[in-house]
């Protein structure tokens, strides 16, 4: 069964992550792949596209990888756009070639119980069918100025 992470974990996750290496993400402004990795690039993320039927193409001002093994510098969060039927090979090489991951992120819809075996046994927190566009827009404030209940309590007026 999967643990639902806590707010303060996906808070620490979110403040502290630097860069997010994106697999699977495209590069039509309609998908959603490249709308949470267009937002995540706008509040300051680094933004590492993975995507091999479009290496070599620029997004969010990085060049599109063709896999993993193509990423020289650190990765935070694996963030994987991508059917659950390939998720844990992406997880395996992941988890193998970034040993500094601080997340696995696996995308809304999207829920993989031998990626997380794998993340537990490598002792990488993983969050399955979450979206991390919706979570910090949520845990910062920025569904509130929409309207939404957000079951978040803040001194802070947005």
């Amino acid at each position: 069964m999967t643990t639902t992470p806590t707010d303060a974990f996906l808070r620490d996750i979110l403040t502290t992550a630097r860069t997010f290496a994106c697999v699977g993400v495209s590069p039509d402004p309609i998908r959603p792949s490249n709308y949470v990795a267009r937002y995540l690039a706008r509040r300051g993320y680094r933004i590492i596209p993975v995507n091999p039927g479009h290496a070599g193409r620029t997004l969010f001002g990085q060049t599109v990888m063709a896999n993993l093994a193509s990423i020289e510098d650190r990765v935070d969060v694996l963030d994987i756009f991508r059917k659950p039927a390939a998720v844990p090979a992406i997880v395996e090489d992941g988890l193998r070639r970034f040993p500094e991951l601080k997340c696995v992120w696996l995308q809304v819809g999207i829920v993989s119980p031998d990626a997380e075996a794998m993340c537990t046994k490598a002792g990488v927190p993983i969050v399955q069918d979450r979206c991390p566009k919706i979570e910090h827009q949520r845990l910062f404030g920025e569904l509130r100025k929409a309207g939404f209940n957000t079951g978040i309590v803040s001194s802070r007026l947005t």
